[in-house]
């Protein structure tokens, strides 16, 4: 992982997930918003777990890792307008400028990383 430009981008990805506990993402994900509160936080929380350890393992044990930092940086992107569509979803709690700079941040640095690399 030498891409400044990406280790940027993936940090504003991993603080605004610490900020999705904070505004309860469950409540707008499709399929956990069904679930009881306490459930859906729980499944949210305990999914992140694998998903960064097979993200981390990945980033340091593969040997072209310019594929994977592509599709992560297309995915930094294309999260920022998933959340644009639930922009108005009764129960987002992403309404701040703190929230919002953590997910524009992600996507710019995305963009900037496929540009520059």
């Amino acid at each position: 992982m030498n891409s400044l430009l990406f280790n940027i981008g993936l940090t504003f990805m991993l603080i605004h997930e610490m900020d999705a506990v904070r505004c309860r993402e469950w409540r707008i994900f499709p399929g956990l918003s069904s679930l009881k509160e306490p459930l859906a936080f729980r499944i949210f929380i305990l999914a992140h777990f694998p998903l960064l350890i097979a993200l981390f393992w990945t980033l340091k044990s593969i040997e072209n890792q310019s594929e994977l930092i592509f599709w992560l940086d297309i995915f930094f992107v294309i999260h920022v307008f998933l959340h644009l569509a639930y922009l108005k979803h009764k129960n987002n709690e992403f309404k701040d400028w703190i929230s919002w700079t953590l997910i524009i941040g992600a996507g710019i640095f995305g963009i900037l990383d496929i540009f520059v690399t």
